[in-house]
């Protein structure tokens, strides 16, 4: 079944029946091929643009949960940055140290995010810094969006090399 069917009932007791649901008004479908490039390696991206190595054995690229939450921080990133820039304090440097708690089982999905935010910039306050990654999180990333909502997402903040508590003592 495609992405744009989804599933209906039209009375209690009748089976469901596949129906076609136009998309949604907005962005063009996310579209990329991956190709095995040989033992548990993959190279991935859109057609005729640059391709990412992911290689589950994490020797010539991230494995694909690497990947996975590697795309998360970037997201995040994107945000972060945009939602600075509008307040008229521009980022000079971000980065984000992510970490996925993973299951003891098999899949060993995700079961918890940890997002540690060090972004540099003259003028920045650290409660419109905490807000932008707030706001990052848990509205304007489309990938922690597409996540199982049971997957708990945290995160710190560290700014111009100060942590919460840093500042508090500063």
């Amino acid at each position: 079944m495609s992405d744009a069917a989804t599933t209906n009932r039209t009375m209690p007791d009748e089976p469901p029946t596949a129906t076609l649901v136009p998309p949604v008004a907005g962005r063009p479908p996310a579209r990329v091929s991956v190709t095995w490039a040989g033992d548990h390696r993959f190279d991935a991206g859109r057609a005729g643009g640059p391709t990412i190595r992911l290689d589950a054995s994490a020797t010539t690229g991230p494995s694909p949960v690497d990947g996975l939450i590697s795309a998360l921080g970037a997201c995040v990133s994107v945000d972060i940055v945009d939602i600075l820039a509008k307040r008229r304090t521009p980022v000079s440097a971000l980065r984000i140290d992510v970490s996925g708690a993973r299951a003891n089982a098999v899949p060993a999905s995700l079961t918890s995010v940890q997002l540690d935010v060090h972004v540099d910039g003259e003028g920045i306050e650290r409660v419109h810094a905490e807000r932008a990654v707030e706001l990052a999180v848990t509205k304007y990333c489309s990938v922690r969006d597409s996540l199982r909502a049971d997957i708990d997402v945290r995160w710190t903040v560290v700014i111009n090399g100060a942590a919460p508590d840093d500042a508090a003592n500063g």
